[in-house]
């Protein structure tokens, strides 16, 4: 089974250029700005432009105001919006409907019955991303990127197919354990290839990327 990797949280040419040349299948922007990887529109559009047709530009949002997403994917060529927020069916829909482009929407699991929440978003959202729930008492988190995994044995017996993306505290030394307990196609990463939140290493990039396709 040939799995996807999607390298979130990319704020640099290097980063990108990484990416691209080791073989994943989305890069993402993230344009939340309290996040170490948030991206202006200008930063944004230099590193669109070396994305090539095959690998799909995703960017991430969080509660994001109509105003603040029409300025940003007016300028930017995005393929896919991921919003990582608190955002409701609703929302997602008219967000969806505004540019027509697939959503993608995560969910934060804790336990077995934060899966029942992809019920309100089916039919709505393209794609489901699971990420850790982040406790509680946690200070200064962030909506995602937090490199906080969940616990993979919770997937079971779940019947999704292939509409799901595995997130949350992956990295080269986890993802064949994450892979094999999930069944995920689709894995997410940021903060498993950095060496400081928000800075990307391009090696750490191409090592989970070899990693992973040395799976499929």
């Amino acid at each position: 089974m040939a799995i996807s990797v999607k390298i979130c949280g990319i704020n640099t040419l290097d980063a990108m250029k990484a990416s691209i040349e080791t073989g994943s299948s989305f890069v993402g922007l993230v344009f939340y700005p309290p996040s170490p990887r948030a991206v202006t529109v200008a930063e944004a559009i230099n590193l669109a432009k070396i994305v090539p047709p095959t690998i799909k530009k995703v960017g991430l949002f969080v509660d994001v105001s109509r105003k603040t997403l029409k300025n940003i994917t007016d300028n930017v060529p995005l393929d896919i919006l991921q919003l990582h927020g608190k955002e409701s069916p609703q929302r997602v829909k008219k967000i969806k409907q505004f540019k027509g482009l697939p959503v993608i929407k995560a969910i934060h699991i804790e336990n077995s019955g934060d899966f029942s929440k992809i019920e309100k978003y089916t039919g709505i959202a393209d794609k489901i991303l699971f990420d850790a729930k982040v406790p509680k008492n946690s200070k200064n988190s962030l909506p995602g990127g937090n490199a906080l995994a969940f616990d993979w044995k919770l997937f079971g017996n779940q019947p999704w197919k292939n509409h799901w993306i595995l997130s949350g505290g992956l990295n080269a030394k986890n993802i064949s354990e994450a892979v094999n307990l999930t069944g995920a196609n689709t894995v997410d990463i940021s903060s498993g290839v950095e060496i400081t939140p928000g800075q990307k290493d391009p090696k750490l990039i191409k090592e989970f990327l070899e990693t992973v396709l040395a799976l499929s």
